[in-house]
């Protein structure tokens, strides 16, 4: 209780931690706590996606559109090694939306984002076009392709966190915020160390509930606020399978449910295919894909797809559940994916929740956040909009210099192979050196626990990225799980357990890049 923060922060989301990176750079002091790992929530089990959201052009989300496609090039200049350029294509489906329709929309995707970097749309002969092969025979005939971005959305949360801690910001995981009071003008946050079962208070001037799924349990804590907004939970179930074709690009298939499936080039070796939209009345952490959402999934590509993709195919799913701002549509998919705050001042001390948003807008959200705090805050003026031009730790290289990266590992470090400096380039950037050290052989990096996996980079995940066990490296730091058999993964949450490392990397650990 020796210090008193300028902000405190409940939940380790991308939402949450975006606005502990921009508070702390502003000059604040931040706590965020996470009951679990971060993005261990919705922020890990999105489509992979930092996009504009074509579709919603048809619900006239047109200033929802405009800040994502403008935020989609922001995103990849501050990390051009975990967000990558992507091309999709959408065939014409005769009997659903039209060609003039189609064109309209992707006319306005291009112009009204200011799309600088991205190649525009095209249009595409699916008969003559290799684009067109893994498709039905004779059944789509035109098509266009056009421009969006993939990203590694756990590691966009944990280096957002991480740039964040070398601000200066204390960031807990595995810490459960158990009760929220107000006391002599201050908010006291009560801990618990989910690992340790010890409690610890801390003091705040400003607390901010970035909940998620979960914002309205963290009112419940003890807040004293009757808030008027409501969240809608709305479940998004994903497949992964094996390789569905060979060229690079990324499709976009209409339904006639009105929705649309994506299928996307995934880990190299596997096609990642989603999303489902349905209403959620459940526990957020017991969420999963269902049976009936995997069938559909399957249906919904195989409608496409010269060779169906069957349930028996599915190698991995994922499925989250999007807190979603409740604004009355009759159906999930129609359900705005806009951010909402709710600024609360109970006894005089201000309380922010943060209902919806995406992952592409997380960043302006931040400063969305800020803006209607800084009249509780110090310095939320003094470098108002800087992280749209700071890199996130390893992005500090130009958009594409990630295949010269891996080149300058391989000359480096001779002995990994094309796949392991490629994957490493992608996960870390410019900080791939500081995971490998001065090793001189496979042998200097440890233990190996299976798909390029080693105990140096293991152990940097522990030290500098809040890793506690085997699920947060494989699962969300790496999708190397993929590649690990069960035994693999096994055997490194036990060698995890035995070293008795702790997840709580030093402020100030070499964040900045």
């Amino acid at each position: 209780m020796s210090q008193v923060f300028d902000l405190a922060i409940i939940g380790g989301g991308v939402n949450g931690c975006g606005i502990a990176r921009d508070a702390a750079g502003r000059g604040n002091s931040v706590f965020l706590c996470e009951m679990n790992d971060l993005a261990s929530g919705t922020s890990s089990v999105s489509t992979k996606l930092v996009h504009g959201g074509l579709r919603y052009l048809e619900y006239y989300e047109f200033h929802l559109v405009r800040e994502a496609l403008i935020e989609r090039e922001i995103l990849w200049r501050i990390a051009p090694h975990i967000i990558r350029p992507l091309r999709f294509v959408l065939p014409h489906h005769a009997g659903l939306r039209s060609t003039w329709l189609l064109r309209l929309g992707l006319f306005l995707y291009d112009h009204i984002g200011g799309r600088k970097l991205l190649p525009p749309t095209r249009s595409v002969d699916l008969a003559r076009d290799e684009v067109g092969k893994p498709l039905t025979p004779g059944r789509y005939r035109k098509g266009f392709e056009y421009s969006d971005c993939f990203v590694d959305d756990a590691r966009l949360v944990v280096l957002t966190a991480r740039d964040a801690a070398g601000r200066g910001a204390d960031i807990r995981t595995r810490t459960r915020a158990v009760e929220t009071r107000q006391a002599d003008g201050l908010w006291h946050v009560t801990v618990e160390d989910t690992l340790s079962g010890e409690h610890s208070t801390i003091a705040a001037r400003v607390l901010v509930n970035a909940g998620g799924p979960w914002v309205e349990q963290v009112l419940g804590l003890g807040a004293g606020v009757n808030t008027r907004a409501r969240v809608r939970l709305v479940q998004g179930s994903h497949i992964v399978v094996r390789k569905l074709y060979d060229h690079d690009r990324a499709y976009i298939f209409q339904n006639s449910d009105g929705r649309i499936v994506f299928a996307i080039p995934y880990q190299d070796d596997f096609t990642l295919i989603g999303t489902t939209d349905r209403d959620y009345d459940g526990d957020p952490a017991k969420v999963k894909a269902t049976d009936e959402e995997i069938a559909y999934l399957c249906a919904s590509v195989s409608e496409y797809l010269a060779k169906p993709v069957k349930p028996e195919d599915v190698v991995w799913t994922y499925a989250g559940v999007r807190p979603l701002y409740d604004d009355g549509a009759s159906e999930a998919k129609a359900a705005t994916r806009e951010y909402a705050f709710e600024l609360d001042t109970p006894g005089g001390v201000p309380l922010l929740s943060v209902y919806g948003g995406k992952i592409t807008t997380h960043r302006r959200l931040a400063e969305e956040a800020l803006e209607k705090l800084s009249p509780y805050l110090k310095g939320t003026k003094a470098r108002e909009g800087w992280t749209a031009k700071a890199p996130l730790p390893g992005g500090d290289m130009n958009v594409s210099a990630v295949a010269a990266l891996t080149a300058d590992l391989l000359r480096c470090y001779p002995f990994l192979t094309l796949a392991h400096a490629n994957r490493l380039a992608h996960a870390y950037g410019t900080r791939a050196a500081k995971v490998l050290g001065a090793a001189k052989s496979m042998a200097d990096l440890g233990r190996g626990f299976g798909g390029t996996l080693t105990e140096r980079e293991v152990r940097y995940l522990i030290s500098d990225e809040w890793a506690c066990t085997a699920e947060d490296v494989v699962w969300r730091r790496s999708k190397l799980g993929l590649r690990m058999s069960s035994a693999d993964i096994a055997a490194l949450d036990e060698w995890i357990a035995t070293q008795r490392i702790t997840a709580r990397p030093k402020q100030n650990a070499g964040a900045r890049p």
